[in-house]
C-alpha cells in the first residue's frame, strides 16, 4: 500500500471473531459508531461494494474519500470511487492523506490485512454463532499482536465491550 499513509483496519467483532448476519453488524453499538465517525472523519476509507449498500441509504459515508473495491460495479457512484484491485485503490489515495481505514467486508478485511500494520477492534463480549460473516482470529495469526486494550462500556442491550489494538510484530 502507499507508503504516504498509514493504513488501518477498523472493525467491530464478536468473542468468536463474527462479524455481520445477512448484510447487518451483530450488536447494536451507538458508542462503537460514534468513535468510528471520530477516527475516520476526514480520512480515506476503503470498504466492498456489499458494505456500501450496507451503509444508511446505501452512500457513501460523508466528509470522507470512499473507495469501493469491487469488480461487480461498472460505474462510479456520488461520493464514491470504485477500484478493481489494491494497485488502483493505492492510486486513488489521496498524496496528502495520512490514515486510510479499512472497513469491509469480510472479503476487504481478508484481502488488506497483509497490507495494514495496525487493526482496531472493537469487542463485543457475546458470541453469535448465527453469524454468516467472519474476521480472522489475530490472537490466533503469528506476527500480531495484542498491543493496547480500553475498556469500552455496555451496549443499549447490556453487552460489554472494550477496544482492542493490535500491532504487526
Amino acid at each position: 500500500m502507499d507508503q504516504r499513509a498509514k493504513y488501518l483496519l477498523i472493525v467491530s467483532v464478536t468473542e468468536d471473531w463474527a462479524i455481520g448476519k445477512d448484510g447487518c453488524m451483530l450488536v447494536r453499538n451507538p458508542d462503537d459508531l460514534r468513535r468510528f465517525k471520530t477516527l475516520t472523519t476526514g480520512h480515506t476509507v476503503i470498504m466492498g461494494r456489499r458494505t456500501l449498500e450496507s451503509l444508511p441509504g446505501g452512500r457513501p459515508l460523508p466528509n470522507r474519500a470512499n473507495i469501493v473495491l469491487t469488480r461487480s460495479l461498472d460505474a462510479e457512484g456520488a461520493g464514491y470511487q470504485i477500484a478493481r484491485g489494491l494497485k488502483e485503490a493505492k492510486g486513488l489515495v489521496a498524496p496528502a492523506e495520512d490514515e486510510v481505514f479499512v472497513i469491509g467486508g469480510e472479503t476487504v478485511y481478508r484481502s488488506l490485512l497483509p497490507c495494514v500494520d495496525e487493526c482496531l477492534v472493537t469487542l463485543h463480549h457475546v458470541e453469535r454463532p448465527d453469524a454468516d460473516t467472519w474476521f480472522p482470529n489475530l490472537d490466533a495469526i503469528d506476527g500480531w499482536t495484542l498491543a493496547e486494550r480500553e475498556p469500552g462500556g455496555t451496549t443499549p442491550d447490556g453487552t460489554p465491550f472494550e477496544y482492542l489494538t493490535y500491532v504487526r510484530e
